[in-house]
């Protein structure tokens, strides 16, 4: 109806997101990787009377998942996490990364990766000229990733 005001949509902020290892929540700074393709099979018979190559889905395809977290006095939890890879003693666990709204109660987005294990662990970059928090990093190989708006 005319005169009626339409509310007007902002995109959701991503800087309030909630990370659970397992069953351990871990506080993280930043969260990138969450990426999936699908890889394109062409096939073409010699015979075909096209003259492009027909394609299909073939398959899927994810990215590493790289979480950055500051540095704590005493909090070696992604370093052990990372050394339970050797010898294979690992168990793979469920990475569950939700984006919530800034009421801190409703999740908006919840992302899923199975069968995630840590691929790589980097310390803090030093640097005595500045004056920046120690941010580690952690890179988690996984084996696929669904992805569900509440």
């Amino acid at each position: 109806m005319a005169g009626e005001k339409q509310e007007v949509q902002w995109p959701i902020p991503n800087f309030h997101f909630r990370a659970m290892v397992g069953s351990t929540e871990i506080s993280f700074q930043e969260v990138s990787g969450l990426d999936a393709e699908v890889d394109v099979v062409e096939y073409r018979n010699g015979n075909s009377p096209n003259f492009v190559e027909p394609k299909m889905p073939g398959l899927k395809k994810y990215s590493d998942i790289t979480l950055k977290k500051g540095m704590f006095k005493g909090d070696l939890e992604l370093y052990d996490y990372f050394m339970k890879v050797q010898m294979n003693l690992i168990e793979p666990k469920t990475i569950t990364i939700s984006l919530i709204d800034s009421d801190n109660q409703t999740t908006l987005f919840v992302w899923t990766l199975t069968n995630a294990f840590p691929k790589k662990v980097t310390g803090a970059s030093l640097n005595a000229k500045t004056s920046e928090a120690a941010i580690e990093e952690i890179v988690l190989a996984h084996e696929g990733m669904t992805m569900e708006a509440k």
